[in-house]
């Protein structure tokens, strides 16, 4: 495996799914393309499935819904990353998601360093909406479940 992989879990009621917003300055008024499958990066030696569940859970602060994962593919990323996604059939209250945290340099070259929630908010959103709100990146994961829902 060479450059960067990250992998998530895409959950999905109906034909709703849950997307989080990307914390920090970068994304702060970004609204439309903004939005992603929660997720996070891995390492070589990790299987993709397990750092889904650990990123989904460090993420969003509550573990991912048990059930069957739908595994939805990888996809490249405009930056060149590649992505792996599962959806899960789930129910998942966003007032009961506690963001974990990033440090990072801001304002860039202060000097001081400021925590950021790694998601500032999450949300459903019917497969129509979340198309318009997520990353563009990650809209083929979208499609995929709609194939799979249909």
């Amino acid at each position: 495996m060479t450059g960067k992989h990250s992998a998530g879990i895409l959950v999905f009621r109906g034909d709703e799914v849950l997307l989080g917003h990307m914390g920090g300055p970068f994304w702060s008024r970004r609204d439309v393309g903004g939005w992603s499958v929660p997720k996070g990066e891995y390492d070589p030696d990790e299987e993709p499935e397990a750092a889904a569940r650990r990123e989904f859970a460090e993420e969003l602060g509550v573990a991912a819904p048990t059930g069957e994962l739908v595994a939805l593919g990888s996809a490249r990323q405009s930056g060149g990353k590649v992505v792996t996604v599962w959806a899960v059939e789930g129910d998942l209250d966003p007032e009961r998601v506690v963001p974990g945290t990033f440090t990072m340099e801001w304002p860039r070259g202060s000097g001081r360093f400021r925590e950021f929630p790694e998601l500032d908010r999450v949300a459903w959103f019917d497969l129509d909406r979340a198309r318009e709100k997520i990353l563009a990146g990650q809209r083929v994961f979208l499609d995929r479940l709609a194939e799979r829902l249909a």
